[in-house]
């Protein structure tokens, strides 16, 4: 996902190996939190598409967007996603999301990624903006805990201590972009997925 300074800090992406071995069931995470058929979803800083694939199978014949800033990662995403012929690919800073996708779409889906975000309710207003009404910004974060006790393959893995977002501090800097927290999943063994729904506006 992540390799040089102008990418999020702390978010490069994992050896597949480890990654795999802590998401062995990427789709049912998925439709742990609530991604079904039909639905138009951006897989924000898509990496090397191991959730776009199955996101893609999950909305179909609805859309996926698969949304990146490094080349290289869109390309193997599309290799990853070459059976899915409902993927859409944009290159593209997220900070300007809203600029990049032009119309408006059911869910934005940000795994692993937000932690390393330097101005997270910027770019919650970035996503609150290409949502539809009741539109879903879907965030999968570590919890809190020291990176030694998050071992995966014998090994401490994840972002920085320091880095990590307890619930409370997630909703803290998403909701004033015009989100509500609707639902908290459970995400074992380490993360929880924040599933917010756009506020809708009185008129």
């Amino acid at each position: 996902m992540m390799k040089e300074e102008a990418f999020f800090p702390a978010t490069a992406m994992p050896d597949s190996d480890w990654w795999h071995a802590l998401w062995p069931d990427p789709e049912g995470m998925l439709r742990a939190l609530g991604i079904g058929p039909g639905l138009e979803v951006v897989d924000l800083c898509c990496g090397d598409g191991h959730f776009t694939a199955p996101l893609a199978r999950l909305v179909a014949p609805g859309r996926a967007i698969g949304f990146d800033l490094d080349p290289a990662m869109l390309a193997e995403s599309r290799r990853v996603c070459a059976n899915c012929t409902n993927c859409l690919w944009i290159e593209g800073d997220a900070m300007t999301l809203s600029q990049l996708v032009t119309y408006p779409v059911d869910c934005v889906l940000m795994a692993n990624t937000f932690h390393g975000v330097a101005k997270p309710t910027v770019l919650a207003r970035e996503v609150v903006q290409v949502l539809k009404p009741g539109g879903r910004f879907i965030i999968v974060n570590w919890y809190p805990l020291p990176r030694e006790e998050t071992p995966v393959l014998g090994q401490p893995r994840g972002p920085r201590t320091e880095l990590r977002m307890s619930p409370e501090q997630t909703c803290a800097v998403v909701d004033p972009a015009g989100f509500e927290l609707e639902e908290l999943a459970e995400l074992p063994p380490y993360h929880y997925g924040a599933i917010f729904k756009k506020r809708m506006v009185a008129t």
